[in-house]
């Protein structure tokens, strides 16, 4: 976006985007589980930047589903990286809400309308797509989510709608945490070493 709201980071990581080859979305969650099926609390804790503590919360509350083995897989990373894009803007009860309404229960990918790893790559490819634009507005972000997530395959009646909803929750809320973060670094800059 031309408000200089971007980041240089993969969505929800720490992980400098340039430093990972230029990839986001599904190509960085290949690059993540290329040798393994499952990575660490230790790793996702390098990748996020989220502590032990606060992932055994969003467990213990149902957010994210336990993990097998002390291993997490490509779609609990990803629905991990999905909440931390949203976590400074929008109210974890909410974000919660807003991911079983799209893919229902944690752990339990019988009521799944799409498996995060592909969500999580709809949003990173909306995102990548969204800095190049002019002057992008809620029509202009709608239409893209349509076309980037063409390809999607509808599992039950109302799934495209809900995905397409979230998408654009999503986006806008992780948009917010990147003006919030643009406004602290301006005050730090301007205020506090004035």
């Amino acid at each position: 976006m031309k408000l200089e709201v971007q980041s240089t980071l993969i969505p929800g990581t720490l992980m400098d985007k340039m430093k990972m080859g230029n990839v986001t979305g599904l190509e960085f969650l290949r690059k993540i589980f290329y040798i393994t099926d499952g990575i660490m609390l230790s790793q996702i804790r390098e990748i996020s930047g989220i502590d032990g503590s606060t992932l055994q919360n969003w467990t213990k509350r149902g957010w994210v589903s336990n993990a097998h083995n002390k291993r997490y897989n490509i779609d609990q990373l990803s629905r991990i990286l999905i909440i931390n894009m949203m976590r400074d803007s929008m109210q974890l009860e909410r974000i919660a809400q807003l991911l079983t309404y799209v893919n229902g229960r944690a752990g339990d990918t019988s009521d799944d309308i799409i498996p995060e790893s592909e969500l999580y790559d709809y949003l990173c490819r909306v995102i990548d797509e969204l800095v190049q634009e002019d002057s992008p507005n809620t029509e202009s972000v709608r239409a893209l989510i349509k076309r980037i997530t063409a390809n999607y395959e509808e599992r039950t009646g109302g799934a495209r709608k809900r995905l397409e909803n979230a998408c654009e929750i999503i986006i806008f809320a992780y948009y917010a945490t990147l003006v919030r973060q643009k406004a602290n670094n301006l005050f730090d800059k301007t205020i506090l070493r004035s």
